[in-house]
């Protein structure tokens, strides 16, 4: 049975209205920034933030760990029986918003006061389970203008989702916090409820890093050396994911282009092969056959610097001894990589610091790994190789803004210093 035409016409006209819930002094956080900070989970290698949400009968809000998802839809969570959160109607504007394909059968076979539930995925482990759309408080530390920092209260949409989806988190994590190209994820509900641009900044680090939201420019908080430092390039697009592509053209070690199957590089029109950008992988991975050409030629330009291979170390391919190998401030002094993007001017440096991992006191190893070969992305760019570079993902005009290694500068994010910086988050 089709919908009823005045279900039609309420669906027009609500999609012109922001998805988040607006407060008339809205107008005045147009120049504010907010800052979430991020750490690293030292076992698990996953990057945690914290988030304070309403709790049933606390008085108060509660904090609670997630894991940051770099291309993950919204943000979810095991709300258990604290979170005083509202359900969402299917029939409701924020519904359609979460679930944009509902189609028309769908209208008549439920009703439109039943609760509205999203397909919710833990994204490390794979496994997904329906979960239930609700809108409740999120507190979030922000600062205006002057630097000054206040906590702003908001109603969020996430999804609460079963127990059993935590399996795979790190120790204590409550769930996972997506920052994807979707309507209901965090980034897009800050820019509709702030009115404030459609971007954000990562900064990741083997220990502290941070993740800011807002209109203020980079240069206000890192400084204009660092801001003015960012390349970019083309976030690509597709129908079908909310994940961060990036327009790889080819790959250089010690600057020796790698003969590659190009048609592996490029993103198709279903969202397959390309390079992305990720959080919840802890090292690159490759599909085997760049794997293959990548390892051979990384080997030849390790031995002819003298560098001495030893066993491997699992999960990595490729290991050498650290002994004699010049320490630089990028880290060891190893082939440099190159992610040459979409001109021969715009390229991706990995220095030693991003491209080896230090397993023990005497051996350190290429931490790029074979995925096989039935990888979805053909090259998927893990958070160790991520950490000290400074990312802009710039949504509304869908471009990525990335510096070369903090560390030439001798800087760290662990170590960016915000004098506004708050000791709570959202």
């Amino acid at each position: 049975m089709a919908a009823p035409l005045h279900f039609l016409l309420f669906f027009a006209v609500i999609c012109l209205h922001p998805i988040v819930d607006a407060s008339p002094a809205q107008s005045s956080y147009l120049s504010i920034s907010l800052i979430v900070p991020v750490t690293k989970h030292a076992s698990s290698l996953q990057y945690l933030t914290k988030i304070h949400h309403n709790g049933i009968g606390t008085g108060g809000l509660l904090p609670t760990d997630l894991v940051v998802d770099l291309g993950g839809p919204f943000l979810w969570m095991d709300c258990g029986s604290s979170s005083s959160g509202r359900l969402v109607s299917y029939g409701s504007i924020h519904c359609l918003a979460a679930k944009p394909t509902m189609v028309s059968h769908d209208h008549g076979s439920r009703n439109f006061l039943e609760s509205c539930n999203l397909f919710t995925e833990n994204r490390i482990t794979q496994m997904g389970a329906q979960g239930d759309l609700v809108q409740d408080v999120l507190a979030i530390r922000s600062t205006d203008e002057d630097g000054s920092v206040a906590s702003v209260s908001h109603n969020f949409l996430f999804t609460c989702a079963p127990k059993s989806l935590l399996s795979g988190l790190a120790n204590g994590a409550q769930g996972m916090l997506g920052l994807g190209r979707h309507r209901i994820s965090l980034p897009s509900q800050i820019s509709s409820a702030f009115h404030s641009k459609s971007q954000f900044i990562l900064c990741l680090s083997s220990s502290n890093g941070v993740l800011s939201f807002g209109n203020r420019p980079q240069s206000s908080y890192f400084g204009p050396e660092l801001s003015e430092s960012l390349i970019y390039t083309p976030l690509l697009t597709t129908q079908s994911h909310h994940e961060y592509f990036i327009n790889l053209q080819s790959i250089k070690i010690n600057d020796k282009t790698l003969s590659l199957d190009k048609s592996l590089l490029s993103l198709n029109e279903d969202g397959l092969r390309g390079t992305k950008l990720s959080t919840i992988v802890p090292y690159t991975v490759m599909e085997s056959s760049i794997y293959a050409i990548f390892y051979k030629a990384y080997e030849k330009a390790a031995m002819a610097m003298n560098m001495t291979r030893v066993p491997n170390v699992s999960p990595f391919g490729l290991c050498f001894s650290s002994k004699g190998i010049r320490e630089t401030v990028v880290g060891p002094q190893v082939p440099p990589i190159d992610l040459v993007l979409q001109s021969k001017m715009v390229k991706w440096r990995i220095y030693g610091r991003n491209s080896m991992v230090q397993v023990s006191n005497e051996v350190m190893c290429l931490g790029f790994l074979d995925g096989g070969l039935n990888l979805k992305s053909s090259i998927t760019l893990g958070g160790h190789q991520l950490e000290d570079v400074l990312l802009h993902f710039d949504l509304g005009t869908s471009m990525l803004g990335f510096s070369p290694s903090l560390l030439l500068k001798q800087r760290s994010c662990s170590d960016l210093k915000f004098d506004f910086m708050p000791k709570q988050s959202l």
